[in-house]
């Protein structure tokens, strides 16, 4: 089922509202990243499998502090794979293709989103009463 010119019309005001106030959200969903640092790579995946190796060891001598440590170890290896470098994320957000840059226009209002959304719901039904 289509949607209708108004609804239309609300879906890409709403979208263009979230690519202007929300900058981070918008980055960290469109899932853009620049180069992979395969250094940062490499290194983390030595960290996770010495982790292992040492979790193992923990386990066969039965010192839980080798354990903890490999542990450790692993989950510090991980999250230097999965975090991204310092030149590897845009700091710019990504502009939306076909959207005009923000220049001039209205002010920004105090208000939040939705509460922007309200008033526009409020508005419509006091106008079709």
């Amino acid at each position: 089922m289509p949607l209708s010119e108004q609804e239309q019309r609300l879906l890409e005001e709403m979208e263009r509202n979230l690519y202007q106030n929300d900058a981070d959200f918008v980055a960290t969903v469109s899932g853009r990243r620049g180069k992979p640092n395969y250094t940062q790579i490499a290194l983390g995946a030595l960290l996770a499998i010495g982790g292992v190796g040492a979790l193992v060891a923990g386990v066969i001598t039965q010192l839980a502090v080798i354990g903890i440590v490999g542990f450790a170890l692993m989950l510090a290896g991980v999250l230097i794979v999965i975090t991204p470098g310092k030149g590897s994320a845009t700091a710019e957000p990504a502009a939306r293709p076909g959207a005009a840059p923000r220049s001039g226009g209205k002010p920004r209002r105090s208000g939040s989103f939705m509460d922007t959304i309200n008033e526009r719901w409020e508005r419509r039904q006091d106008g079709d009463r």
